[in-house]
């Protein structure tokens, strides 16, 4: 019985039958090659999407119905550009309608966020408020945007305070919840710990409760970002031009379906954009998340 070969210090790893090192990368998937497979897939699904798309077009041959690719396409064009003496779609520029409704997202996400951050962990901590605030909570997010956009002009008129008012109130109750239940479940031994070697309320909850609850917390803030976004149509309802969701509404008066199609792509487009950031961002400020 033959002993295994000793390796001493310095020596050259050891190598297998095939010549290379267990822990070569070359046996591992290469992550560009990943990469790019799941760009080919996506890029193929796209493709069939539109071919689908035109089929139905073709079938129905009604613009109003189901415009064409090409009839949504020519919008794009239209609407970005100066042509006969007009600018883009009423007096604006598609660019700019997608800048004022994102300016409005961005504002009443960033309320919405702070308020529901804030929110969140007062309620993860202090039991009574977490039992008065909680169904206060879920009662506003089980409300339509619409079914609460009225009361808001009554009390603000039709600028832009109503409109800032409903996406902020959209944003809020997810970040909320997130937080105060990442924080309610926040390790006890961690906090313990933390008491033990003398920190303060303060202390743990900044040291050991958020850094712990990162993760729900940007899910939280995904998810309120989607709501504001879905609930931009409903905050530009009155008086929303110029922006993306007055645009479809004002649209949708007059049967452009092709505008309102345009329309629907930039706020998604543009929404896929804002949460590959939000997502690149979690990856860089919690690069812990779902490893051991």
């Amino acid at each position: 019985m033959t002993s295994p070969p000793s390796v001493r210090p310095g020596s050259p790893p050891v190598r297998g039958a095939s010549g290379e090192s267990p822990a070569s990368p070359a046996g591992r998937p290469r992550a560009g090659a990943a990469r790019y497979r799941r760009l080919g897939v996506r890029a193929l699904a796209l493709v069939v999407l539109l071919a689908l798309w035109q089929l139905l077009a073709a079938a129905t041959r009604n613009p109003s119905f189901i415009p064409s690719p090409r009839a949504v396409w020519d919008q794009l064009v239209l609407t970005s550009t100066v042509h006969d003496g007009t600018r883009g779609y009423s007096g604006h520029l598609l660019i700019e309608h997608l800048g004022v409704s994102l300016r409005r997202i961005l504002i009443g996400s960033v309320l919405g966020v702070a308020a529901g951050l804030a929110l969140g962990v007062v309620m993860g901590t202090v039991p009574w408020i977490r039992v008065v605030a909680e169904p206060v909570v879920t009662f506003v997010r089980a409300l339509p945007p619409l079914a609460y956009f009225s009361l808001l002009i009554i009390w603000f008129g039709i600028d832009e305070t109503p409109k800032l008012w409903l996406l902020t109130i959209a944003a809020l109750p997810p970040v909320a919840v997130a937080t105060a239940s990442a924080v309610y479940a926040a390790p006890v031994g961690l906090v313990e710990a933390a008491r033990a070697l003398g920190a303060t309320r303060w202390n743990v909850i900044g040291d050991v409760v958020l850094p712990s609850a990162l993760p729900e917390i940007f899910t939280g803030v995904r998810l309120a970002v989607g709501l504001a976004y879905s609930s931009v149509v409903a905050a530009e309802t009155i008086n929303g031009v110029p922006g993306i969701g007055g645009m479809v509404r004002d649209a949708q008066r007059y049967l452009q379906t092709d505008v309102v199609v345009l329309g629907l792509l930039a706020i998604g487009i543009s929404g896929l954009l804002i949460d590959a950031v939000l997502r690149l961002a979690e990856n860089r400020i919690i690069p812990w998340r779902g490893r051991a």
